[in-house]
């Protein structure tokens, strides 16, 4: 549960820390803005991401499902600076699939933590492999980091792209469908 006392203490502090005048017009409103900005953006650490994948239906047909172009929003856990971009996450069913939109709603889930693009990459796909018992997830993530672009190496536009797959995903045909579905 989020403290929105110790996240405006912490935000006055830091203002105070880079020379700032907290008590001026400007400033005197955002420490309680952060802390309401911060419980929107980290909800996800409140949320179970399987959560979603409870109610699934039925189907007689096993062919590849692909979700792409999910925007997602998430926070750099070492910079506490934004990175965002674009989830694709397919799967293939084992009898049963989820709503289309709880695919999104995963993605939404561990996005709204501190994290790495890595880590999220592979949560997701384990998430779909547990809750949905599937017979294979790809996921990939494509993003622009915000400590890239507007800090240190200066590099705006530049993405970051990340990739795993599980169960039979990991055959070459399957991952080639799913990259020519991307491109289609």
């Amino acid at each position: 549960m989020t403290d929105r006392n110790k996240i405006k203490e912490g935000v006055k502090l830091l203002l105070e820390g880079i020379g700032e005048d907290i008590n001026r017009e400007g400033l005197a409103e955002t420490p309680d803005r952060i802390a309401g900005m911060y419980e929107e953006i980290f909800a996800g650490l409140k949320e179970d991401a399987g959560q979603h994948f409870i109610k699934t239906f039925t189907v007689s047909n096993n062919d590849m499902i692909l979700e792409k172009d999910i925007c997602f929003y998430s926070m750099c856990e070492h910079h506490l600076l934004p990175f965002y971009g674009k989830a694709h996450v397919a799967y293939i069913p084992d009898g049963k699939v989820a709503g289309l939109s709880k695919l999104a709603r995963c993605v939404d889930a561990y996005a709204k933590r501190p994290q790495i693009q890595e880590k999220m990459t592979m949560q997701i796909a384990d998430t779909l492999m547990e809750r949905l018992n599937c017979r294979g997830v790809m996921v990939m993530l494509e993003a622009e980091h915000m400590c890239m672009s507007m800090r240190g190496i200066k590099k705006p536009g530049s993405k970051t792209v990340t990739i795993t797959a599980r169960g039979i995903f990991k055959e070459e045909r399957l991952q080639n469908t799913f990259f020519q579905m991307l491109r289609g």
